[in-house]
């Protein structure tokens, strides 16, 4: 059996979390005649009838403010080769929108071209836990494409799927 270690750093979570691939996605909304959005991994389908999935927001984020003010937002999964798209729209610094190409829905979503997935959302409910918000959005609205491989982040990297 292997030893069970006490949690007593940051670093010790991170690294056990690396250890689970999840997929990238942006968040993002239209604000003031401009895109407006951030870069979330801890993203989860979480319920069919309603229809809802949850993102994690860490309270340090200077732009969630600005999204959950918005009516409707973007949630738009990333396809594999848009990593210098997610770590744009993870940076603290610049443009986040520059050389991206988006689209803005009529009721202020804004999804990422060429992701995988598209959900149009609402915010149904923010809940505060730790040093995050759990954030549960409603899906008004959906465009997948499931031949486009997700853009998966796994130990600290970007990865690709591969078949077996």
């Amino acid at each position: 059996m292997r030893d069970i270690e006490p949690v007593t750093a940051a670093h010790q979570l991170r690294q056990a979390f690396g250890c689970f691939p999840s997929g990238v996605t942006a968040l993002c909304g239209y604000r003031d005649g401009e895109p407006v959005g951030l870069a979330a991994s801890s993203f989860t389908s979480v319920s069919m009838e309603p229809p809802l999935v949850s993102v994690c927001i860490q309270h340090t984020s200077t732009t969630w403010p600005k999204l959950r003010e918005q009516r409707r937002l973007g949630l738009s999964v990333l396809a594999e080769g848009q990593d210098e798209i997610c770590a744009r729209l993870a940076s603290k610094d610049g443009d986040r929108f520059a050389g991206m190409d988006w689209v803005a829905s009529d009721d202020g979503s804004v999804f990422v071209d060429g992701a995988t997935l598209w959900l149009d959302c609402t915010i149904h409910q923010e809940v505060t836990f730790g040093d995050h918000d759990i954030v549960l959005l409603g899906i008004e609205g959906l465009s997948a494409v499931p031949d486009t491989s997700p853009l998966v982040f796994h130990a600290s990297r970007f990865r690709r799927l591969a078949g077996i």
